[in-house]
């Protein structure tokens, strides 16, 4: 791929270079707005850094047999839909539904995807140029945070009407605070808060490496020392030794019992056996749940009834589409809400926002770190938009 480097005053002008270089079939890969400060800072200049490309593809004979594939004129060159007449000595091509997806290249599925990533690169880019010029730092923030294309538009088209209601004048300022509200608005139903403590089981979920364990012991710290409850744990854990005795330090410090369970009968055992106490943590095995396997063994051991609560740990270091796919196995599983982990290790948080609202799931807690009972926030909606906007309030006071 030929790719260049274009700086312009305004996003027109680029798309004009780029045009001229590179023609119609050049996509953007990326575009930021670049401030230069000049005379000690009192005079600022805005122009706009795109990079641009462009794929000049080629026809490669190992995919498929060039004989056996007949030339198809070009839509956009006013080609008509081609009849195609196979020869007699090629067999008929097989229905699409006939067709075995292993027949295709691994590198043809690749450029596919690329090209996939180049269009929804367009698709932003085109809806961006729908907005003012001042928009655009501000969009892109919200990208930068991962914050949905959906709700970025709307946002966006928050923003517009208040422009063209003040005389097409909108200040940075009143573009967080248009955005807050906006997301303060879409937050308003879900339920954001802590473990309630009206359940005695609390079943918490999800996937390997998010740090369940240690989110249970943080958790149940608090319910130790700030609400005086009596807990005890059933671990689910059983492929992981290490993970059993993690658990078992925790508890050793909060004199707590543990019990672990390797079946529905030695499930029912323990409840027998930690009916005294007020509260019981239940640490489900980290498992691989985007396959549907693992979400039913789960529901075959554990009594889903009344007196249970369930929430689902989520990393904020994984890919959105992963997480979804996680969410949308546990889909006949109540879940109560969303905890999500990592914070400390990601620079953006747009994720947590997009899964709460597309799945109207609220969020119990959000962890920042390693230390226990330290490092774990039981959140607000006003304490989301302060940390989603982080980065700007840091650099309006340096």
């Amino acid at each position: 791929m030929k790719m260049k480097k274009y700086n312009a005053p305004s996003i027109a002008e680029a798309m004009k270079q780029i045009r001229s270089d590179l023609g119609e079939d050049a996509v953007i890969l990326n575009s930021k707005v670049v401030i230069t400060k000049k005379f000690f800072g009192l005079v600022k200049n805005k122009s706009y850094e795109v990079i641009a490309g462009y794929d000049q593809v080629e026809k490669k004979s190992t995919y498929f047999p060039l004989q056996d594939i007949p030339s198809i004129p070009s839509f956009r060159d006013g080609g008509s839909t081609p009849m195609i007449q196979p020869s007699t000595h090629v067999e008929q091509p097989k229905k699409a539904s006939q067709v075995d997806g292993s027949a295709l290249s691994g590198n043809f599925g690749k450029e596919i995807a690329e090209l996939k990533s180049m269009i929804q690169s367009m698709q932003r880019m085109s809806t961006q140029s729908q907005y003012p010029d001042e928009f655009l730092p501000f969009v892109d923030f919200l990208q930068q945070q991962e914050l949905g294309e959906e709700l970025i538009t709307a946002i966006s088209d928050e923003l517009f009407e208040y422009y063209s209601q003040n005389g097409n004048q909108i200040t940075w300022d009143q573009m967080q605070e248009i955005a807050k509200d906006y997301l303060r608005k879409e937050l308003y139903d879900l339920p954001i808060s802590g473990i309630l403590y009206d359940k005695k089981y609390i079943n918490v979920l999800g996937p390997t490496g998010v740090g369940k364990t240690t989110t249970i012991a943080k958790i149940a710290a608090r319910s130790v020392l700030e609400k005086k409850k009596k807990i005890g744990f059933i671990t689910t854990d059983t492929y992981r030794i290490a993970a059993i005795e993690q658990l078992k330090t925790y508890a050793a410090l909060l004199q707590a019992p543990v019990e672990v369970v390797y079946n529905a009968a030695d499930y029912a055992e323990a409840i027998k056996k930690l009916a005294h106490l007020d509260l019981i943590f239940i640490d489900t095995a980290g498992r691989n749940y985007k396959e549907a396997k693992y979400v039913e063994d789960l529901k075959s051991l554990i009594q889903f009834d009344d007196q249970l609560e369930s929430y689902l740990v989520l990393s904020l270091t994984a890919k959105q589409k992963d997480l979804e796919s996680i969410i949308d196995q546990f889909k006949d599983i109540n879940i109560e809400k969303f905890i999500f982990t990592k914070l400390d290790e990601t620079n953006s948080i747009g994720t947590m926002f997009n899964l709460m609202i597309k799945y109207n799931k609220g969020l119990a807690y959000y962890t920042n770190g390693q230390e226990v009972p330290e490092d774990i926030e039981q959140p607000s909606s006003d304490n989301l938009l302060e940390l989603f906007f982080k980065e700007i309030l840091d650099e309006g006071s340096s």
